[in-house]
C-alpha cells in the first residue's frame, strides 16, 4: 500500500445506521476511499472477489459469516486484505489469533477507528487491549485458543467448577488445560496464573 494514495476500504457491519456513520466519516476524510459497504459476512466475501481494496473494517457478529468465520476464510485463500473488527465484544485475542490486522472497541469514540486504520494502512498490527510485548512473547503465542479463553475466565476469579460450567466441560478437563496452561506460561499456580494473564492482557486506564 502506498502511504501518498487514499487507502481502499470496504466496510460491513449488520447494523444500517453504524454502517452509514462509518462510510460518511471515512468519506470526509481525503486518506481514504470507501469502494463499497455490506450488511452480511458473506456478502462482504464476495466483494473480495469483486472489489480491489487494501483493508476490510468488519463488525464480529454479522448474518450468514460472522467475522471469525470471515477471518478464516480469508487465511485459507491466503488473502492479502487487512482485516480490522470493529466490535463491541471483547475478541481482540481471537481477531489476532485468526490472522485479523487491528481491533478497536464500539465502546470508544468512533473517531479512534481512523487512526486505527491508519496504522494497519501502514503495515502495523493494532490491539489497543493488549500489551504489545505479548504479541512477542513466546509462553503467549504457545497458547491455544480455548486455553486463552480458560485464562482470561480464571483471571475473573471463577473457580474450576464455574469454569467448567461457563464452558461445558468438565472439571477434569478444566485441571488439565489449567495443567498445560501452567507449563506453558511458567507459572506454578492460579495466582501466578493471573499475574501472567494481567500482564499481558488486562485492558490499561
Amino acid at each position: 500500500m502506498v502511504s501518498n494514495s487514499p487507502l481502499n476500504l470496504v466496510i460491513a457491519d449488520k447494523n444500517t445506521l453504524l454502517l452509514k456513520g462509518l462510510t460518511e466519516m471515512f468519506k470526509q476524510d481525503e486518506r481514504f476511499n470507501v469502494r463499497a459497504t455490506a450488511t452480511d459476512g458473506e456478502r462482504f466475501l464476495e466483494l473480495v472477489d469483486r472489489v480491489i481494496f487494501d483493508i476490510g473494517i468488519i463488525g464480529w457478529k454479522m448474518p450468514f459469516s460472522d467475522g471469525r468465520q470471515v477471518l478464516t476464510n480469508l487465511r485459507e485463500r491466503e488473502s492479502s486484505i487487512r482485516v480490522v473488527v470493529y466490535s463491541g465484544a471483547n475478541v481482540a485475542r481471537h481477531v489476532r489469533s485468526l490472522g485479523g490486522a487491528g481491533f478497536y472497541s464500539k465502546s470508544k469514540p468512533p473517531e479512534g477507528l481512523i487512526d486505527v486504520i491508519c496504522q494497519v494502512g501502514q503495515g502495523n498490527s493494532i490491539f489497543p487491549y493488549e500489551k504489545q510485548q505479548a504479541k512477542n512473547d513466546e509462553r503467549v503465542s504457545s497458547l491455544t485458543v480455548r486455553e486463552l479463553d480458560i485464562l482470561e475466565v480464571l483471571a475473573q476469579g471463577h473457580a474450576n467448577w464455574k469454569i467448567a460450567k461457563i464452558f461445558n466441560i468438565s472439571t477434569n478437563t478444566v485441571k488439565f488445560h489449567l495443567k498445560n496452561i501452567y507449563e506453558k506460561v511458567h507459572v506454578d499456580n492460579r495466582t501466578q496464573a493471573v499475574a501472567f494473564y494481567n500482564q499481558f492482557y488486562k485492558e490499561e486506564e
